[in-house]
């Protein structure tokens, strides 16, 4: 199932989106409140996409593909490398990724998120499923300049539209073995599979939640696979996860700045 979240004539409402892929199921109630299914349908590209999670935290995995921590001269992690990315990072589909500095590199980080659907801590391999409302694209938004200036990543990673997520959220999907691809301008630029991740995600869920209470609609980013590279403004980069969708961001330069 893939739920959409979209701007209503008052306040944020769901929706099924159906097998054609164009159509939208109106629903009452949200997918972790509880829903009832409605006679109604709209079209999608009549809504206003709203990212599918409100988060009160994104907890992100650094360099969990081997690969991009070869591309990165870092060696392998002995454990999930954590850090966090705020709320207000927070970006939707077809939403423009505001680039503050355009002298600055600026890349892309194709990843599968994961939002959380119940309050937990201390998750097991036997119970981390329980605790996952389902799973969406992420772009992992990072101003490189500045995460090697500064030696750690809050900044880099923390400006406004930042961590695009979207289009849906996809529940009863496998994220052990899901395609994930990013493209910039129709080229592509990263492709791999969550196979390859260094810690899947039972265990970054396990080793998260033993360190941090997750909440309902928490987010957790997975990592990036190889091939993370600069985008600039008028660029359009596409995320695509196997049984989740694609999401598209345009690239805005924002002019000003002297970071």
């Amino acid at each position: 199932m893939r739920f959409v979240r979209y701007h209503g004539t008052a306040h944020a409402e769901w929706g099924l989106l159906q097998a054609d892929g164009g159509r939208v199921q109106v629903l009452e109630g949200d997918p972790l409140a509880g829903y009832t299914a409605t006679r109604r349908y709209v079209d999608l590209l009549d809504l206003k996409v709203l990212a599918p999670a409100t988060p009160t935290k994104i907890v992100a995995v650094g360099l969990n593909y081997a690969a991009h921590a070869a591309e990165s001269s870092k060696p392998l992690p002995e454990e999930p490398l954590l850090f966090l990315k705020p709320p207000s990072s927070i970006n939707a589909n077809n939403g423009p990724i505001h680039v503050p500095f355009p002298h600055h590199r600026t890349d892309f980080e194709a990843e599968l998120g994961v939002v959380i659907g119940r309050k937990c801590r201390h998750l097991q391999p036997s119970t981390w499923r329980d605790a996952v409302l389902g799973y969406t694209c992420a772009n992992d938004v990072t101003d490189r300049t500045l995460q090697r200036k500064d030696g750690q990543y809050t900044r880099g990673k923390g400006f406004d539209t930042f961590c695009p997520l979207g289009p849906v959220l996809a529940t009863e999907i496998d994220p052990d073995d899901l395609e994930i691809e990013c493209r910039v301008n129709g080229s592509l630029r990263q492709h791999s599979r969550t196979s390859d991740l260094i810690f899947d995600v039972c265990t970054v869920l396990c080793f998260v939640s033993s360190i941090m209470t997750l909440e309902p609609w928490d987010v957790v980013l997975t990592g990036t696979p190889s091939g993370v590279g600069p985008m600039s403004g008028g660029d359009m980069v596409e995320v695509k996860i196997e049984g989740v969708g694609t999401l598209v961001n345009p690239v805005c330069s924002l002019q000003g700045g002297g970071a």
